[in-house]
């Protein structure tokens, strides 16, 4: 049988969730509608779901904290695409940070947010497009780190596993296959988000500082992804490609 992307839309406004939910199922979705971060928890606690809409302003708790709770918990996996209600880069920058894969703004065209939604979930079923990748399976070595490309995580030298969001780990799968070369934001984006950067766009920058953090690498003076001023970035170290995982 088909499989069918399951979308939860978490908002409190009930005239946005019925008709971004009756336009996603006219376009072949199938989608959960809730009002709160109470409902989603109950939810998700029987019922996986392919991506998360959520609404950033809500009573309670905001969909800033609980974009932060799903990515600490075991739907930290699941995509989500957070709705601001105004055009404000903080609420943008700190959903990012917090984790989104993407963002839209209010009022938003229900086409438009299909577009987005489908994008997110291609991005995360396969590698970026036109991208020469090493083989699935593999642990890829650098400076004190692997990446288990299977299981999609880090291991330091001592074994330790540091879980990775999709979108930083699609980040640093770019990185790696393209070591040592300088890539500008633009190309970045296109090939970890299928989408081109616009005169205001963040969002690459924002995830360059979540994958340094993730790797402890110093933004004042990187060894793994420095900044090439007016160009882009460059990973600056070599990459060593091990036996495959089991």
């Amino acid at each position: 049988m088909e499989h069918v992307d399951h979308i939860l839309i978490v908002d409190d406004d009930r005239e946005i969730r019925e008709l971004v939910g009756n336009y996603l199922k006219k376009n072949g979705l199938r989608t959960t509608v809730v009002a709160d971060g109470r409902q989603m928890r109950s939810f998700l606690e029987s019922t996986p779901v392919d991506l998360i809409v959520l609404d950033i302003m809500m009573p309670g708790d905001d969909g800033l904290m609980l974009c932060r709770e799903i990515r600490a918990g075991k739907h930290k996996a699941t995509p989500v695409l957070m709705l601001t209600a105004r055009n404000d880069e903080t609420d943008r920058i700190i959903g990012l940070e917090m984790g989104a894969d993407d963002y839209l703004v209010k009022p938003f065209a229900a086409r438009e947010l299909l577009a987005r939604i489908n994008a997110v979930l291609r991005r995360t079923r396969m590698l970026p497009p036109n991208l020469v990748v090493t083989e699935s399976g593999r642990l890829l070595a650098f400076g004190r780190w692997r990446l288990d490309t299977s299981a999609r995580h880090l291991l330091d030298d001592d074994g330790t596993m540091v879980a990775l969001s999709g979108a930083e780990y699609r980040l640093l799968r770019v990185f790696l296959d393209h070591p040592q070369r300088v890539l500008n934001r633009d190309q970045l984006l296109n090939l970890t988000q299928g989408r081109d950067a616009d005169l205001f766009d963040r969002s690459i920058d924002l995830l360059v500082s979540r994958l340094r953090q993730r790797l402890l690498d110093d933004a004042r003076e990187p060894a793994y992804i420095k900044t090439v001023r007016s160009e882009g970035y460059v990973f600056s170290l070599p990459v060593e490609v091990l036996g495959a995982r089991a």
